[in-house]
């Protein structure tokens, strides 16, 4: 007999889905309906796969992390070559040597380690690169939809690839009037409880 608190998950999952797709589409409505604007959307990562200079870029940045790689590879085969030699060798040595080889090893070890880090980390260095390598494409396309917004009349562009909101006329932003409302009501809460 099956649990039926198992698929519980998996029909939250499903409608937390459906409710981002039903409140995407509401917010759709009320803006294009009640403003009468136009709302536009891109592909972002489709754009930058049809961009000559990126593509190029991108394929230095692979060729760079290739060589880091191939890099990477050498030194652990060199550690896994001197680790194996210190394991049959160690009873043959004494004192000093053994301490010194000991210490190659662990030496490279660490090397391996740090360079992996350093490189291929979280906040390594192909993190950053590829973080470089796309801000100025991602700015020429922001530079291209705001034209493109302000020429065809669109009040909103949506990404497809991240359902963001990436282009608003500020005109149809309503952050400020919303705080407003919530400061107004934060202010009268703070009057009623210096009343009592």
């Amino acid at each position: 007999m099956e649990d039926p608190l198992l698929d519980e998950p998996i029909i939250i999952i499903h409608l937390m889905k459906n409710f981002r797709i039903v409140f995407s589409f509401v917010l759709f409505l009320l803006f294009g309906l009640s403003n009468a604007q136009k709302v536009g959307v891109v592909d972002t990562e489709y754009i930058l796969s049809k961009m000559p200079q990126y593509k190029e870029a991108e394929a230095r940045l692979n060729a760079q992390i290739d060589t880091w790689q191939s890099e990477l590879q050498n030194l652990q085969s060199e550690y896994e070559r001197k680790r194996s030699a210190f394991e049959s060798e160690k009873v043959l040595l004494i004192g000093d040597q053994l301490k010194l080889r000991e210490k190659e090893v662990m030496d490279l070890d660490k090397n391996i380690k740090t360079t992996t880090s350093l490189r291929f980390g979280a906040t390594g260095e192909i993190k950053k690169l590829r973080t470089n390598l796309v801000q100025p494409f991602q700015d020429q396309i922001w530079g291209a939809i705001k034209t493109m917004s302000e020429k065809n009349g669109l009040g909103m562009v949506l990404d497809k690839t991240s359902n963001n909101v990436i282009f608003l006329q500020k005109r149809f932003d309503y952050s400020d009037k919303v705080l407003d409302i919530l400061l107004k009501d934060t202010d009268k809460k703070e009057k009623t409880k210096t009343k009592k």
